[in-house]
């Protein structure tokens, strides 16, 4: 009744021309649109600005989601209802595609909203536990996340369809039938779904773990691991790209979860010293013992190991608390320069390569050393 009497009123302001009608109506729908809009628009910035001085993270992820799909769904049902104006004046065939046009973009800025609230729910779950100083295991989280992004896009596709008139059951058995196409296809590329997938179940690395392969040229700090392809950064700061079904296929080695780092080395004394080599490696096996950085748990080797051909090598076994790189390096020069002080300390001389030469002068030999 209220529509009647206002196109009642518009008809007297026209003075009865139906084209000026139409046009005033559709001008009058589409100000609506922009004034509602622009109120929504304001309305849903207060409030994303209130749930950013709340606690939890829950509302303001709602908030932060809904205000782009939420002036779009306004514009779409506007312009519909301006298109149902237009369609009545004119009858034209075109305008028989409003509904299922109103539809489908009612149902994409859902799926929108819901896709920005996941994202924005996974984002403050990471950010909140960093804030509390609390451990976040990305690699888990990200999968979730994009788990539920593909459950609510492949039900947005559905619903559309079904809403198209399309019957649902028919589409998954043709889905059906043609996967098996589109799997002899497309093999790799499932190769690497499915890569990826074992990925985050069987979890051999997560997001920021260092790893390297035997078997292939790969050697670098995880930075993502997405469906298809998994972005390594090198320690030369390349990124490299390697697809996800290649891990099914090779051996992958995670020195990010090494309990300890070992320190392994040969120290070469001279044959000149050999009646000091038991007091040598009593004094390094005992500074070992008492240094600070030295893990006492794990196996500890310090021994005459063998007679090489310009020293007496002592086998230097043991291993480090701490499995940070640098540290390690740190660690392992003291130790080296201890080991030094040792041999120093019982006046014995590291060896180096040397070579005894015999000469014959007049019936007499004579054995020259020489450094090689």
């Amino acid at each position: 009744m209220k529509i009647d009497w206002l196109e009642k009123v518009l008809d007297h302001l026209v003075g009865g021309d139906a084209t000026t009608m139409l046009v005033l109506q559709v001008f009058l729908v589409v100000l609506g649109v922009v004034v509602a809009n622009f109120i929504l628009r304001r309305l849903l910035a207060r409030l994303e600005a209130r749930t950013l001085l709340t606690s939890t993270p829950w509302d303001n992820a709602l908030v932060s989601a809904a205000r782009q799909p939420l002036t779009v769904v306004a514009w779409v049902v506007g312009l519909s209802f301006a298109a149902r104006i237009v369609e009545a004046g004119t009858q034209a065939t075109v305008f028989e595609a409003i509904d299922p046009v109103r539809i489908i973009g009612v149902i994409a800025c859902i799926a929108w909203f819901l896709v920005r609230f996941i994202g924005n729910v996974q984002d403050s779950i990471i950010a909140q536990r960093l804030a509390a100083g609390e451990s976040v295991d990305r690699t888990t989280v990200d999968a979730i996340g994009k788990l539920l992004r593909v459950s609510v896009l492949i039900t947005a596709a559905l619903v559309g369809l079904q809403s198209l008139g399309f019957s649902i059951s028919g589409v998954l058995a043709f889905g059906g039938i043609g996967g098996i196409a589109v799997g002899f296809a497309a093999k790799d590329l499932l190769a690497n779904f499915f890569g990826g997938l074992m990925l985050y179940l069987d979890r051999p690395f997560v997001v920021g773990d260092w790893i390297r392969s035997p078997d292939k040229e790969i050697e670098g700090t995880v930075e993502e691991i997405g469906w298809r392809l998994t972005r390594i950064r090198t320690f030369d700061k390349r990124p490299l790209y390697v697809p996800n079904g290649i891990f099914a296929q090779i051996a992958v080695e995670n020195p990010s979860r090494m309990s300890n780092r070992r320190i392994k080395e040969m120290v070469g004394v001279r044959y000149d010293d050999v009646s000091k080599i038991s007091a040598i490696t009593a004094d390094i096996k005992a500074m070992l013992r008492a240094h600070p950085e030295i893990d006492q748990q794990q196996t500890m080797i310090v021994n005459f190991d063998q007679f090489s051909a310009s020293s007496l090598d002592i086998l230097v076994y043991t291993f480090t608390k701490t499995t940070v790189w640098v540290d390690y390096h740190e660690i392992k020069q003291d130790v080296m320069l201890k080991i030094a002080e040792v041999v120093d300390r019982h006046g014995a001389e590291i060896a180096f390569p040397t070579r005894t030469l015999h000469l014959a002068v007049d019936g007499h030999e004579f054995a020259v050393p020489k450094g090689q």
